[in-house]
């Protein structure tokens, strides 16, 4: 009896179904039921749907198809497989989305026709850059393995690129600096840009403002040693997750001596900051002061901000109520894409949906640095 084809298809099915409608959370409480159950198969359909082509036709071949089960467990594929295309759907409204909140903020702004589509089908897990080069675990401070950071460069060592500083998410208390956005270094580190990915202090054993501290240092270490790697003067902060409250709080509190100490004199400005499905709250039972929404003023520097609509650990509304304030106050470009069927980490993978998200901080992010240069 097909039971083995059985189990696959359930399993994938229900995958697919926490994919596609992942369980809203009640009284604002995130649920990482629909997170663990449904991420994969959200930013990975095409692998699913491998999964199941493949053990249909394994399937078929044993003649399984033709007993009661089997037709089951077949009826059960053909379903999950409707339910991987509106997964594909809702991955490519990203593009338009994208492109539309851009526009509004640049009327100039365009997202180029076509994807990838090979590396998409058959290389979701492959980011890399063959023009680019990693040089890994660099220390930025003293705190050992935490304060180390990655630079990502063109092999052909261009000098005086724009930065780009990257955060790693995991609620303040795990996370390292090669897991999230990697696709978003190797892609701007191909178009001559110097990109670092950082590690910072982690909870439980240090408090607010340390991680934002550690932060700020990575800021320092590329005044002061980036131009080793061909760095210039312009940076850009990114940030997933607990590190786009980070990224966020940084951009918005330049210079504050209180926040770098041993180092007040170091410009930690930023040219921009772009946000990657943030936690904009404080930290568990931490000063107000540790979210970002605390330090919104009118000089804040142009940001971007990324957020699934689907989202179940850091729920869409917080990251509304962030922009809402950030562009009640803020002089600056404040652009939004909400990202129809998104979960959290949606940067983890080559997927349409990132592939378009990083096209669209690649405008966002130049065209931030030339409108700091030319002003």
């Amino acid at each position: 009896m097909p039971f083995g084809y059985l189990t696959t298809t359930t399993l994938m099915a229900v995958l697919t179904f926490f994919a596609v409608a992942p369980p809203r959370p009640e009284h604002s409480s995130p649920s990482n039921l629909g997170y663990w159950l449904g991420f994969l198969v959200n930013e990975l359909p095409f692998i699913a749907f491998y999964w199941l082509l493949a053990s249909t036709v394994l399937a078929a071949v044993q003649g399984d198809l033709t007993s009661t089960v089997g037709l089951i467990a077949l009826a059960i594929a053909v379903l999950a497989s409707g339910g991987l295309v509106v997964i594909l759907r809702r991955g490519l409204r990203a593009g338009p989305t994208v492109g539309s909140a851009l526009r509004e903020a640049d009327p100039t702004a365009r997202l180029s026709r076509s994807l990838p589509v090979a590396p998409l089908l058959f290389a979701p897990f492959s980011v890399r850059s063959g023009s680019v080069e990693r040089i890994a675990n660099i220390e930025y401070g003293d705190a050992g393995r935490w304060n180390l950071l990655d630079v990502y460069r063109h092999r052909a060592h261009p000098s005086d690129c724009p930065v780009l500083v990257h955060l790693h998410g995991g609620a303040f208390r795990r996370g390292r600096k090669n897991n999230e956005a990697r696709l978003l270094l190797y892609r701007l580190a191909s178009h001559g840009w110097v990109c670092v990915s950082a590690n910072y202090r982690l909870g439980p054993s240090v408090r607010y403002p340390d991680h934002l501290v550690d932060a700020k240092k990575v800021i320092a270490w590329v005044r002061e040693h980036g131009n080793e790697h061909g760095a210039g003067s312009e940076i850009v902060v990114a940030g997933s997750s607990a590190g786009a409250n980070l990224a966020a709080s940084l951009a918005l509190t330049p210079n504050e001596p209180n926040l770098q100490p041993g180092f007040e004199q170091v410009d930690t400005s930023v040219a921009a900051a772009v946000c990657l499905y943030g936690y904009y709250g404080s930290y568990g039972g931490e000063s107000s002061l540790s979210s970002p929404r605390a330090h919104i003023h009118a000089d804040a520097p142009p940001f971007f901000v990324a957020h699934g609509d689907r989202d179940t650990l850091v729920l869409v509304e917080d990251a509304r109520a962030f922009v809402r304030a950030l562009r009640g106050v803020s002089t600056s470009r404040v652009v939004y894409a909400e990202l129809p069927g998104a979960q959290h980490t949606f940067d983890l993978f080559r997927s349409p949906r990132f592939e378009r998200v990083v096209e669209g901080v690649d405008l966002f992010a130049n065209g931030s640095v030339a409108r700091r240069g030319a002003g």
